[in-house]
Formats: structure tokens, C-alpha cells, sequence
């Protein structure tokens, strides 16, 4: 079966400048089509599987014959063989090894730091002060990971190099991924920017781990547990594992809980009828008290607010590698052949999703959401790969969410319009809201 090739491809370049250009734009229009596209990055082929029914098979029931793929390969240098870039027996390894932490009772644990962060930040507010909203939620986001991760006092310097250097090491690395290798060296000043991040992290999080061998303390944060962990033959991570899971979990939990945090406050601002919604909810459910970890479930309404905003906002692309002859959607592909999936295409597809680019937390009502086919939805990936964090994510944003609306409403600015950057998802550049006491 001949396999449909995407247009707009240039020779050498393949089809990496619309890539570049176009992004979310050119990977929404891609099912048009077919089930299978062939993209060419420079002159390596992709190929792109556009349906849901597909991308269960990839990630879940034949995930076995995919390993990681090109884009992990680009990223390996800073993260590793973390649990978003390993494979096979190791990762599997590693993810039991990584897993008691996010345990259910070790997150309703986690739960008063969350409450305890968003309220020193919010608490911070002045009635008709102006914030950049996205800045504040990359704050919060690196504190509450970094707390959770290293402790308070013991990984104060992690936490603030963390915030320094993660979204240069994420942004940078999504455009190192998409472009040919003859094009990486001419990235002089993303190139030099991307390797003094990972240097500063690697010297960083080094001592942090030396820190902790030296007294072998347990203070009850991820890394005590991590360094404590002992798999199946009683073996430990080595540092160099620790320091691979420890920058995978900065990495992955600071910019998607960061970016979700500040799209949920933009698009709650922007409907008034979802903005009352929440607010009726938090102020039932909570009463004026401090959330809890047992309050979360009850915040129903709120977590379809979240659910909506993960399909409307999420990562752009991920990438498999064949590592067997498999056959998708009546395409043979051979061993080694790179198969890419666009979660925010998927997220935005009409077929699945009426009016895709609405905003409606009513389609994760529960007698809408059982029509979602397996595959549609996928902003943690899925299978034996989706992010070990999720619950974790999912909790802080609540637990934001609900903190800050329970005594703020955050109002767009009008003479300040919204800015939009567009890399490995869409990053609001610059979201201005002024702090409304409710």
C-alpha cells in the first residue's frame, strides 16, 4: 500500500521548514490524508499516524514493538536514560523503582505543600495588582516539584536553577529534535543557551545527590526515596540514574503543570459561566477551609476544567521507533522506522472532538465522556509509558486552581493582548490578569 506523502516538502530540508513555520498547523491538517502520512525531517522519513484507534495500538497494545525515537534521541544528553527516554527492561526497571512515590498516599501527602505554596504566592497578591500570570505558575510549578523533590531547605539551589534552566533546556531542545543534523551546528546561540543549562543542572543536582549519600537521611522528599530504592536483586540506582529520574521529573512536572496552570486561569477568565461554575463548586465543596487531598475528588466540575484544558493545550509531538516489521493502518514498516503521533492533533481532531477548538469542560461531563474512543485523549501518553507524574499534575492543579479562585478572580488585562509562542506546545509568552478580590 503506497503511503500518502504530506505536501510542501522541500529537497534537502524535507519538510522541516513547515514544521517549523506552520507547527500545529501542519500536523492538525495531516488526517486529512490518510491513517499514515510520510513527513520527511531533512531526509529522514516520519510517519505520522493521524487516528485514535492507531495511536492506542503505538502506545498501548503493541507498544512492545516501538521503542523511543529520534526526538528522545536529541534530548538524551540532558535528561539521560530517565523514564521518559529509557526502554525495554530498564525502563520497566526503573519505573518500579520510581513508582512508590507517586503512590495515592504519598501525593494526598504532598497535597498540604501544594496548598501551602499556591497560598504564600497568592497571599502575596494586592487587590488590582497586575500579574504576569504565566511567570508566577513557572514559579509555583518549580517550587512545588522542587519542594516535593528535594525538600525545602536541603534543594534550595536545585529548585531556583531548576527554574532557570529547565524551559531553556525544553524549548531549545524541541528545535535541536526537529532539525536535521547538519542544521544543529548552525544553532550557535539556542546551541550555546542549551549547554550551560544542562551544565549548571548536572553541577547542581551532582552536589544535591553527593549531599544526601554523605548523611543518608531520609527527609521524606522524591529523592530520599529514590536514592533509598532497592529493585528486585537489592541493587540501588547508581548517581548517574538518580541524576537521569531527578531531571526527567523536573523537566516533565515543571512545564506541563506550569503551562496547564496558566491556560486553565486564561480560559476560566475568558467564559464567565465556566468562571461560576468553579466558583460555586470550590466554595461548596471547601466552605472557606484549606483544600485537602480529600476535597479533590469531590471538585468535580473542576476536574472536566482541567481535562478540557489538557486537550486544548497540549505537548505537540512524540515520537517511536520500529524495533520489529509492523504493519499500521495497512502500511508495512520495517525495523527502525520512525513513527510520530501529535497529541495536540489528536486533541483537536473534529472527528473525535465537535468544534475542536471551543472551549467546553461539559465534554468530559460523564455521559459525553464514555463516547471518546481509547487513543483520542492522550496529554500523559499512555500505556506502560505514561508519565509516572500524572496523578501528581493533576492534583496540583486542582489544588491551585481551587486555593487561588477561593478568594481571587484573575481578569484579562485588555490593553496588554495575550502573546503566544508555539514550540514543543503552546507557551502563553505573556499573560497579563489582574488579582480581583471575589
Amino acid at each position: 500500500m503506497s503511503v500518502p506523502v504530506a505536501p510542501g516538502r522541500w529537497p534537502v530540508l524535507g519538510h522541516t521548514p513547515a514544521l517549523l513555520r506552520r507547527r500545529f498547523g501542519f500536523t492538525e491538517g495531516l488526517h486529512t490524508y490518510g491513517d499514515v502520512v510520510r513527513v520527511h525531517l531533512g531526509t529522514l522519513p516520519m510517519y505520522f499516524v493521524t487516528t485514535p484507534e492507531l495511536t492506542h495500538r503505538v502506545l498501548v497494545t503493541d507498544s512492545a514493538s516501538f521503542g523511543k525515537g529520534a526526538m528522545f534521541d536529541k534530548f538524551r544528553p540532558f535528561v539521560g536514560d530517565g523514564l521518559v527516554n529509557s526502554g525495554g527492561a530498564f525502563h520497566l526497571r526503573q519505573r518500579r523503582l520510581v513508582q512508590p512515590a507517586f503512590h495515592h498516599e504519598r501525593i494526598a501527602r504532598y497535597t498540604g505543600k501544594m496548598e501551602t505554596a499556591v497560598a504564600r504566592l497568592s497571599g502575596s497578591w494586592r487587590p488590582g495588582e497586575r500579574r504576569e500570570i504565566n511567570e508566577d505558575m513557572q514559579a509555583l510549578a518549580v517550587t512545588i516539584v522542587g519542594e516535593a523533590l528535594f525538600g525545602t531547605e536541603f534543594g534550595r539551589t536545585a529548585i531556583e536553577e531548576a527554574r532557570r534552566s529547565i524551559p531553556v533546556v525544553i524549548r531549545h531542545g524541541m528545535v535541536r529534535a526537529l532539525s536535521p543534523a547538519f542544521v544543529g551546528p548552525l544553532l550557535v546561540r539556542g546551541n550555546r543557551q542549551f549547554d550551560r543549562a544542562v551544565r549548571r543542572m548536572r553541577a547542581v543536582v551532582g552536589t544535591v545527590i553527593a549531599d544526601w549519600r554523605a548523611t543518608g537521611v531520609d527527609r521524606g522528599d522524591l529523592l530520599s526515596m529514590l536514592l533509598a530504592a532497592r529493585d528486585s536483586d537489592g541493587e540501588p540506582m547508581t548517581d548517574q540514574q538518580v541524576y537521569d529520574e531527578v531531571v526527567t521529573l523536573l523537566s516533565a512536572g515543571i512545564e506541563t503543570s506550569a503551562l496547564a496552570l496558566a491556560w486553565l486561569f486564561h480560559e476560566i477568565s475568558r467564559h464567565a459561566d465556566v468562571e461560576r461554575r468553579v466558583h460555586e463548586e470550590i466554595d461548596q465543596v471547601l466552605s472557606g477551609r484549606p483544600v485537602t487531598a480529600d476535597d479533590v475528588p469531590k471538585l468535580t466540575y473542576l476536574q472536566q476544567v482541567i481535562n478540557e484544558t489538557l486537550r486544548m493545550y497540549p505537548i505537540w509531538i512524540l515520537m517511536r521507533r520500529t524495533l520489529r516489521p509492523v504493519r499500521l493502518g495497512g502500511v508495512g514498516l520495517p525495523a527502525g522506522t520512525e513513527v510520530t503521533i501529535s497529541p495536540h492533533a489528536l486533541h483537536h481532531d473534529p472527528h473525535t472532538f465537535r468544534d475542536p477548538h471551543r472551549f467546553d469542560p461539559d465534554r468530559w461531563a460523564p455521559e459525553r465522556v464514555k463516547d471518546i474512543p481509547r487513543g483520542a485523549f492522550i496529554p500523559f501518553g499512555a500505556g506502560n509509558r505514561m508519565c509516572v507524574g500524572n496523578a501528581f499534575a493533576m492534583t496540583e492543579m486542582a489544588v491551585t486552581v481551587a486555593t487561588i479562585a477561593s478568594r481571587w478572580r484573575l481578569a484579562p488585562v485588555p490593553d496588554r493582548p495575550l502573546r503566544v509562542k508555539y514550540t514543543s506546545t503552546a507557551y502563553p509568552a505573556r499573560l497579563s490578569m489582574t488579582v480581583v478580590p471575589r
